[in-house]
């Protein structure tokens, strides 16, 4: 058999995003006479890439959002958290060793997120975090994003591996829901920013710290 596929997320699970998310949020709505949001909203906002972020944020403020202004605010958004790269974020602690574990283990290593490509690069990059990844898929890396089970499954593809040798590592539904569509194992992480609570997810384990990412757990996992 080959080596097991690892796929992770990215914002929550991987990197602790939260600060320049909504930095760039607010910096993106600010000139349409938005209030601002705070940290301990972002559950609410996120999951789903920059254009559902906009939207969930026009409608909690129940302002109109147009086309006009939209492509505005998107702009405004995608630069400022372009510009602003690596800023606040830092992978969350352990993220790392786990990473570096698991690559002298044997594991082949991918990240699937919903945040475009444009954005999720020059972050990895920038934080010394892609040289871990064989496959890195985005929001724009296919006509599908999560919790589609296909964006999952091209992620699989991509790599050259077998979805039944595969764990998907995520925060929240939008992870676990495509890893259960696509037959896949997961493990949901404690610390990221999921909408419900994470034990109601489904995943078949939990974390609280990248510590327990072991290949042990993995392999009980796969086991399922």
């Amino acid at each position: 058999m080959s080596s097991p596929l690892v796929i992770f997320d990215l914002d929550g699970t991987l990197v602790d995003t939260a600060p320049d998310l909504i930095e760039s949020l607010n910096h993106a709505i600010a000139p349409q006479g938005l209030p601002p949001f705070d940290i301990s909203q972002l559950h609410q906002l996120v999951g789903k890439g920059v254009k559902v972020m906009i939207e969930r944020a026009f409608a909690l403020r129940e302002a109109a959002l147009d086309e006009e202004t939209f492509e505005a605010c998107f702009d405004r958004f995608t630069t400022h958290y372009r510009d602003g790269m690596p800023g606040k974020s830092r992978p969350y602690p352990g993220t790392r060793a786990a990473l570096d574990r698991l690559k002298d283990g044997g594991f082949t290593l991918a990240v699937c997120t919903n945040k475009r490509m444009p954005l999720t690069m020059p972050l990895l990059t920038s934080l010394d975090l892609a040289g871990y990844f064989d496959v890195i898929t985005g929001g724009d890396s296919f006509e599908y994003r999560k919790p589609d089970p296909r964006h999952v499954l091209g992620t699989i593809a991509r790599a050259g591996m077998d979805p039944q040798n595969a764990v998907m590592i995520g925060d929240s539904s939008n992870d676990i829901d495509a890893a259960r569509g696509a037959d896949v194992a997961s493990v949901a992480v404690t610390f990221g920013y999921a909408d419900r609570p994470v034990e109601s997810l489904g995943a078949n384990r939990l974390i609280s710290h990248f510590d327990e990412l072991t290949a042990a757990l993995l392999e009980e996992v796969l086991v399922r």
